[in-house]
């Protein structure tokens, strides 16, 4: 591990701790030994190539699958997730790529979807209302909540799904490729609101192929290659760095650029 990884290192007890997990589909390892710690009040991005297990880790942690061997400590007691149920009673939420909204509707109905305030009936006012305050609190650029969902940009699908997720009053929120498929505008949007969730004392994980969405916003960037940790980075690490912990070789397209630049910031003046 570089100067930068083991500098990356995070005082104080984490909310969720994850030591030795390890997940087997079959004789397939999708994940070996991963270690991970989130603490409230900070954004991990979580990177790696297609197949390095970062979805099965997400699922892990959001019930979907159990864990073949490791354990996990979710506010300093040993916890199971045995199924998505259980991980959102406890405290973790996850807002997937594909967002799982109903565009028919508008945003406070896919707001209180599954959780409406009343057990008999719709208290549509009241929903309404903690809808706006919610959405305030966010700075979310809604322009109404009785917008359907199918009126709405990128961005602002991504910002319902996301406060959908904290009506629950959660302790970590899982977001899986929140600026996929986004364009300027709404990207510096989602990315404007990952940091007011932290701001709120959450423990953000979000997982990207985009490295400057990532350390934009991220305070640790955990690389995973294969299937295993492959080092704990600060925002401040360079690019060839990162690509060469997520890729497996230090000689790259972005390490040959970097070469490239050196030589001409270092080479004589030419004068006439």
């Amino acid at each position: 591990m570089t100067e930068a990884a083991m500098n990356a290192s995070e005082p104080g007890k984490p909310i969720l701790s994850l030591r030795n997990i390890t997940k087997k589909f079959g004789a397939v390892s999708a994940l070996t030994d991963i270690d991970l710690d989130i603490h409230a009040g900070e954004v991990v991005a979580l990177v790696g190539d297609n197949g390095a297990g970062k979805s099965t880790l997400i699922k892990v942690l959001a019930g979907v699958h159990q864990p073949t061997s490791g354990t996990i400590e979710f506010d300093g007691r040993e916890v199971t997730l045995n199924n998505p149920a259980t991980a959102l009673d406890m405290g973790i939420a996850t807002v997937f790529q594909d967002l799982a909204l109903c565009e028919n509707l508008d945003v406070v109905a896919n707001l209180f979807l599954g959780h409406e305030l009343s057990p008999y009936r719709l208290d549509e006012v009241q929903m309404e209302v903690r809808a706006w305050t919610l959405l305030r609190e966010l700075a979310a650029r809604i322009p109404s909540v009785r917008e359907p969902i199918a009126s709405l940009s990128g961005g602002q699908r991504q910002t319902v799904a996301i406060a959908r997720s904290l009506l629950l009053s959660p302790k970590i929120i899982m977001l899986d490729e929140p600026t996929a498929a986004l364009g300027v505008a709404q990207t510096a949007e989602v990315l404007n609101l990952i940091e007011r969730v932290r701001d709120r004392g959450l423990g953000v994980i979000v997982i990207s192929h985009n490295m400057e969405d990532v350390r934009a916003v991220s305070d640790r960037i955990v690389v995973l290659r294969l299937g295993r940790n492959n080092g704990i980075f600060t925002p401040e690490t360079s690019n060839h760095e990162l690509v060469a912990a997520i890729t497996g070789a230090t000689e790259n397209a972005v390490s040959r650029r970097q070469i490239r630049k050196s030589a001409q910031d270092h080479a004589p003046e030419q004068r006439p």
